[in-house]
């Protein structure tokens, strides 16, 4: 998962979504360094990060790129959820538009921002202003956003590639994601993440 499927299961499960935003640009021990809710939404990020790893849909999806892009296949997927999180999400979240659910997120992130790393206040910055969760419904904006991960990190230039893969299989990835975010839905509702 990414950003926006990260908030969105954070919001169903009532956990911080400082944490669960967060919890890519902290290391070590997040109990010592962060309020307990904080800590508790960076931990609940990375046991949602492991549950989608493994789920058998994600990794049937994973054998559906080239051998030159495989490597990156798991950065790519959790963009591509987040695609379609954004191009559906009147299936997914009927009672706000995903414009209404971008500016209250943001609304409670930023003033908790002090304190937190310089990268990822840099991001804050950049995702509310250009609205980043809105334009991932465009199938097009993905293009952009894997080539600008590539050119942030030379080491997984292939994720520029990575986006031939999501348009080579885009209904069958779509599918996978139908069969698998209303389960991940239930259980944050539940408590069960």
């Amino acid at each position: 998962m990414n950003f926006l499927a990260h908030l969105h299961l954070a919001t169903l499960a009532d956990s911080s979504l400082l944490g669960n935003l967060l919890a890519d640009f902290v290391r070590g021990n997040v109990q010592a360094q962060w309020p307990a809710p904080v800590a508790a939404g960076i931990a609940l990020h990375r046991r949602i990060d492991v549950l989608t790893d493994n789920l058998p849909e994600v990794r049937t999806a994973r054998q559906w790129f080239r051998p030159e892009t495989r490597r990156v296949a798991p950065i790519t997927l959790d963009v591509i959820w987040d695609h379609f999180l954004a191009r559906h999400w009147q299936q997914f979240q009927p009672d706000i538009s995903l414009a209404a659910f971008s500016a209250a997120a943001q609304q409670h992130i930023v003033p908790q921002l002090a304190g937190t790393p310089e990268s990822f206040i840099e991001l804050n910055a950049v995702m509310w202003r250009e609205r980043w969760f809105e334009h991932y419904a465009d199938p097009a904006r993905l293009e952009r956003v894997l080539s600008g991960m590539a050119h942030r990190r030379p080491r997984l230039a292939a994720l520029r590639d990575s986006y031939q893969d999501f348009v080579d299989h885009y209904d069958a990835l779509e599918a996978l994601f139908f069969a698998f975010y209303p389960r991940l839905m239930a259980d944050a509702r539940a408590q069960r993440l």
